[in-house]
């Protein structure tokens, strides 16, 4: 499995990006998945890119950003034009979004007709570029269940639209993640492994909490301390597809929390393989 780690988990921290992919490649990370703000900070110095980042035998696993699905579409193209831009300079050809802002029970049928009609212009964009938009199953998006993300793959019916698996955020929707797992595999490009201490503090992960540097992280745990048990989920994926994921960590001792879960996944993986 090539994992990664994301430069979002470093949000309120001050350290640079030399530091954090020197950091990574010292605690058995294949990549780094740059968050859509840093990669538009670093966009004015031409020194870093796919390049610099190979010297740390790092790739650039994803871009993540949150394209505004609901602005103008001269806004929304320029957006994607640049996040294209900053896709290639970076090597990657995955750029993760969330699917609107509304969940798919309070979205109206005519605002998801636009919102599908969107992302069909998106995707052809993005396949011109050599692309793919990864929508994130997350909730109040149009992907907040597997019933939802099966409905808007198929209404885009494009190749360049594809999944970014948000194990929590399965596991939030009622749905059981390696169940979701057989359902959404075929369009499954990357994973996003976090943890909780239990479902009633689901809340800490609400956009308006988790980015505020104020905010509480109560309830934010270790990858196999949660509950969420990825030693089944990592031991049933392993068999079903070939995983590119990211460890996404909000709350404290980054460094301590992510150099923890890359141990332990490997461990589990290589018991899976000495079977």
């Amino acid at each position: 499995m090539k994992l990664s780690l994301c430069t979002i988990s470093f949000r309120h921290h001050l350290q640079s990006i030399d530091q954090i992919a020197h950091w990574a490649q010292n605690h058995g990370f294949q990549g780094i998945e740059l968050w859509g703000v840093h990669a538009k900070n670093l966009a004015e110095d031409i020194h870093y890119g796919s390049e610099w980042l190979s010297s740390y035998d790092l790739e650039t696993s994803m871009l993540s950003d949150y394209l505004p699905l609901d602005a103008p579409i001269p806004v929304l193209i320029a957006e994607m034009n640049e996040l294209c831009s900053l896709a290639h300079r970076w090597g990657t050809n995955k750029i993760r979004t969330f699917a609107g802002s509304k969940g798919s029970a309070d979205i109206s049928r005519l605002e998801r007709i636009e919102l599908v009609s969107r992302m069909k212009m998106l995707c052809k964009m993005a396949e011109a570029e050599g692309q793919q938009i990864l929508v994130e199953t997350h909730p109040n998006t149009l992907t907040d269940n597997p019933s939802s993300t099966l409905q808007l793959l198929e209404e885009t019916d494009h190749p360049a639209l594809r999944v970014n698996f948000d194990v929590l955020h399965i596991w939030e929707s009622g749905v059981d993640p390696i169940y979701a797992l057989k359902q959404l595999r075929p369009y499954v490009s990357h994973f996003h492994f976090k943890n909780i201490e239990s479902r009633s503090q689901l809340d800490v992960f609400a956009p308006n909490n988790v980015y505020a540097a104020a905010g509480s992280r109560e309830g934010m745990v270790s990858l196999f301390e949660g509950a969420v048990d990825y030693r089944m989920l990592l031991r049933e994926a392993a068999e079903m597809i070939e995983m590119e994921a990211s460890l996404e960590w909000f709350g404290p001792n980054v460094k301590d929390i992510l150099a923890k879960d890359s141990r332990e996944i490997k461990k589990v993986l290589q018991l899976e393989e000495a079977k």
